[in-house]
């Protein structure tokens, strides 16, 4: 059985793909990209043109998985960056924010003065 899980690795495209593509033309799309294969066990995660859909294809072993999230309000914040790749690193905890649908804000710690402890 698949869980998504802070062990694997994640992967995005950063282009938007037809919603319309399945396993078979996904993983096409992965073979294209130097050094990656559908096979790895790593997720790989596309984006339909409107953000309003996400999917998440991983190889478990002996089969293809096929995870699909499509809003039914709103749509999934931009995370994709500027770059030459097709593809770029995905770290879990962005990729866990951005499917409960929660924008990361940057936290600052203040320096406070602490007593060493005896």
């Amino acid at each position: 059985m698949w869980s998504l899980d802070s062990c694997l690795h994640l992967w995005v495209c950063q282009h938007p793909v037809s919603m319309r593509y399945g396993i078979r033309g996904l993983t096409q799309m992965i073979w294209s990209w130097k050094g990656h294969s559908p096979a790895s066990g790593n997720v790989y995660v596309f984006f339909s043109q409107d953000r309003k859909t996400m999917k998440a294809l991983k190889w478990d072993g002996d089969g293809f998985l096929m995870y699909t999230k499509r809003l039914s309000q709103g749509r999934f914040r931009e995370v994709l960056k500027n770059g030459d790749g097709s593809v770029r690193r995905f770290q879990w905890d962005d990729f866990y924010m951005l499917m409960r649908g929660l924008t990361p804000v940057k936290v600052t710690v203040e320096e406070r003065f602490r007593m060493a402890a005896r």
